[in-house]
């Protein structure tokens, strides 16, 4: 049978998308996953038994804002605008800054300022004693350090299952490994940090729908 031009358009016009489909599907678990650098990371329940924040089954944005929050307002309001209101409607994620306790006034004049353009339900600041504090940030066993104030720029992707995910493979890290993200950088959480939570995110996606087709497999047999 001759194809013409006409009947080769709506071949291509319905094997094109077919063939688009069946590559994503075949590749779900081929896909790049975001590399996990630190294994164990302290929940915050560890640290503080009475705690009703965990980090446990969620996805976690964790930040450091020390004692001077005025100071560093402008890169919690990059962290605001361009993470947490990309990402904030997903069901396990949540945003984390920790502050040392006697500050608590300064964090409710931050949290207020945010809340005029956001909806903070996923937004959880704790205080914690100076000791937690580096406990805490000691157990995600980066190369960074916090400053006198218990301070850091850098911000961090914490997983489910308490591990700390970043990139292995960085060109502006040193030896490659990107622990955190600067929050005083929009092209970094722009470029970077969003593109890597969305990775994350569909990793347990995937992970859920090839649990869920094992399941069916199991029932059908």
């Amino acid at each position: 049978m001759k194809i013409t031009k006409k009947r080769f358009v709506l071949i291509a016009l319905f094997i094109f998308p077919l063939l688009f489909f069946l590559v994503l599907s075949t590749g779900v678990n081929n896909f790049k996953k975001l590399p996990v650098l630190t294994q164990e990371v302290k929940d915050i329940q560890q640290i503080d038994s009475l705690s009703s924040i965990s980090f446990k089954d969620r996805v976690n944005v964790l930040c450091f804002v020390g004692k001077n929050m005025d100071q560093i307002k402008g890169g919690v309001f990059n962290l605001n605008q361009k993470i947490y209101k990309e990402f904030y409607g997903h069901i396990a994620f949540q945003m984390i800054a920790i502050y040392p306790k006697g500050n608590e006034v300064d964090a409710l004049l931050l949290q207020d300022k945010i809340g005029k353009f956001t909806d903070l339900t996923k937004w959880n600041f704790i205080a914690m004693s100076e000791e937690n504090i580096q406990s805490l940030f000691q157990s995600l066993k980066t190369v960074d350090v916090l400053d006198q104030d218990l301070y850091s720029h850098n911000v961090y992707i914490i997983d489910k299952d308490l591990r700390l995910r970043g990139r292995n493979d960085d060109k502006d890290a040193l030896n490659g490994l990107l622990y955190g993200y600067n929050m005083n950088s929009v092209a970094e959480l722009n470029n970077k940090m969003e593109d890597d939570i969305k990775v994350l995110l569909y990793e347990y996606r995937a992970a859920f729908k090839n649990k869920r087709k094992a399941d069916r497999k199991k029932v059908e047999l």
